[in-house]
């Protein structure tokens, strides 16, 4: 008797698991048919976009086709959301939990280059110049991927788990002067809240990785990065008599040269990476006047925050002391305007969902990366809720990174036949993490 007992569970069990599983599978399905049936939709919007990007906080004609669309699918939509930002609840049909999915919508003021018959032509005054609009980033792409997954998923609601937050950011490239925006802007108003998200998945088109394959890191997957001034003030001359001044000119050179130090003498490059870059120095008006004072301009990127804490403060020391040896002054603001933390993906959330990443793409397609350099401003989402950030390859096949041109240039080009792989992911993780913590 004791034996039959012990029979009958482990039957239920075992009949009952590989029901789970086909249920799954069946999902997983739905997911890639539904996908291949809207890819060619998901380029329109795309291209639709690019041609008509907007900057930051401004992405006003962007914002009303998406609201437009999410009512379309019944979707409590909510606009004006960290001022041109869109919002939208999915409500699945089961408890569950409720994961946010997000993608950044604006683009950046450079002049397409790319011979595509969809190629940018508009034009704006950016900080006082006439200057091309382009989505140099492929942030069009991700607007377009997550339209598709909405798509999908609320024609799925019915079985779902719990609800879908599609989060829609302006902003991620930055803002004005003066203005505030983006992903901070989104926490502070509560886009996490009513309902609670629970984690957050996004994505980034990468024009250097090929398509068809995804790149992953758990842990900091993209730097922390702050952003610098430096003023260094001396006492101005005629060139002709250097003598008679405090030069703030050899002064500043002086500071760029010991900032160099920073990374190589301080930081423990075998934990992680770190940069300090002067990218703008302005100073004097004339070849034969000493000014009384240069401006430098620069960005620190760190992957920890006990490295940023260090970075910063050597800078400061380094900075103020150089100028100090050489009787001027120097005033330094890290940050002057921006900050962003570093992006992390959960180490747990990573290792949970990185099974149906590689269902999805096929195990070989899903490559674990080096940390990047670049930031994001998902890292404030993330450091709200466990979020997972990966990189969607969007490069041609065959095709070598250094033949491709890079991000934020005026040759950014991505191969649209990766799109259908970020819809697929994006789908799949969000069902797979809802039936992961209903079970």
């Amino acid at each position: 008797m004791k034996k039959s007992y012990l029979l009958i569970p482990i039957a239920c069990i075992s009949i009952s698991f590989e029901a789970f599983s086909q249920q799954k599978q069946d999902l997983r399905n739905t997911v890639n048919q539904k996908a291949d049936a809207i890819e060619q939709q998901v380029i329109n919007w795309r291209r639709d976009f690019h041609a008509n990007p907007e900057l930051g906080n401004r992405e006003i004609k962007t914002a009303e086709k998406i609201a437009t669309f999410l009512r379309s699918l019944g979707l409590e939509v909510k606009t004006g959301v960290a001022k041109t930002g869109v919002v939208a609840l999915l409500k699945g049909a089961k408890p569950g939990p409720t994961v946010g999915l997000r993608a950044d919508i604006d683009a950046l003021p450079v002049t397409e280059r790319t011979p595509v018959a969809f190629a940018s032509k508009i034009h704006t005054i950016y900080n006082g110049q006439d200057v091309g609009v382009m989505h140099a980033c492929g942030h069009d792409s991700h607007t377009a991927i997550l339209m598709g997954v909405a798509e999908i998923l609320t024609s799925m609601k019915d079985q779902l788990h719990g609800n879908v937050k599609f989060i829609f950011q302006p902003a991620e490239e930055g803002v004005p002067p003066g203005e505030v925006g983006g992903a901070e802007q989104m926490v502070k108003e509560g886009v996490l809240e009513n309902p609670h998200v629970d984690v957050i998945f996004g994505l980034h088109i990468n024009s250097q990785t090929e398509a068809g394959t995804i790149t992953y890191r758990p842990g900091a997957i993209m730097a922390g990065v702050n952003d610098m001034k430096i003023v260094v003030k001396g006492k101005g001359a005629h060139g002709a008599a250097p003598w008679s001044s405090v030069d703030p000119v050899v002064t500043a050179a002086q500071i760029i040269t010991s900032l160099q130090t920073v990374v190589s003498r301080n930081i423990d490059i075998t934990e992680n990476p770190a940069i300090v870059t002067i990218g703008g120095i302005k100073g004097g008006t004339r070849f034969n006047i000493i000014p009384e004072e240069v401006e430098l301009i620069g960005t620190i990127r760190t992957f920890t925050a006990e490295d940023d804490q260090l970075t910063k403060e050597r800078i400061k020391t380094i900075a103020t002391k150089t100028a100090e040896s050489m009787g001027a002054t120097a005033d330094v603001k890290i940050p002057f305007s921006a900050s962003y933390p570093v992006t992390f993906n959960d180490p747990a959330l990573t290792a949970l969902m990185l099974p149906s990443l590689q269902l999805t793409a096929g195990e070989d397609n899903v490559i674990l990366r080096k940390p990047m350099t670049g930031s994001e401003d998902f890292s404030f989402f993330a450091k709200k809720v466990p979020g997972l950030y990966f990189f969607l390859g969007g490069m041609e096949k065959g095709k070598k990174p250094e033949e491709v041109a890079s991000h934020h240039t005026a040759d950014f080009y991505i191969d649209e036949s990766g799109f259908k792989l970020g819809v697929k992911a994006l789908a799949n993780l969000t069902i797979d993490y809802m039936n992961k913590t209903a079970q």
